[in-house]
């Protein structure tokens, strides 16, 4: 199945790109309505100031993982963030949900998208990889 590995970077640019999505439609919601989700995560007994830096965490992060820029660093702060929101949010409603609320499994399919982008990076079709000198043409 060595022939598989030439998708590789199709694969990771395919993982990007649906975290990216995720995060940019989830951050931008929370970045217009800042106030509505400070309430909220200070109702979980998270400090008001973090609501912030979850909701441009998100937005930002998602943007810059869409683009395939600082990736790494990125989908660090994405992991933490969808840890977070699953251990205060969403652990009291089990994996699937109850009447009470979603579950964690949507969070958790995310947050393991961002844990793998932590190792493996963005992959060749990134920004990340063209600034670093591997994007030009391998001209003799």
């Amino acid at each position: 199945m060595r022939y598989l590995d030439r998708f590789q970077p199709l694969a990771l640019l395919l993982m990007r790109l649906a975290l990216g999505a995720i995060m940019v439609a989830h951050g931008y919601q929370k970045v217009l309505n800042l106030n509505q989700t400070a309430n909220f995560m200070a109702g979980l007994g998270i400090p008001h100031w973090l609501a912030y830096v979850a909701s441009f965490t998100e937005f930002l992060g998602g943007l810059l993982i869409l683009a395939g820029f600082f990736t790494r660093p990125a989908a660090f702060a994405i992991c933490i963030d969808l840890s977070v929101a699953i251990w205060k949010a969403h652990w009291h409603n089990g994996l699937r949900g109850s009447p009470a609320g979603p579950g964690y499994e949507f969070p958790l399919a995310a947050a393991a998208l961002a844990f793998a982008l932590i190792f493996f990076g963005a992959g060749p079709i990134s920004l990340d990889h063209i600034l670093r000198g591997g994007g030009g043409s391998k001209r003799p």
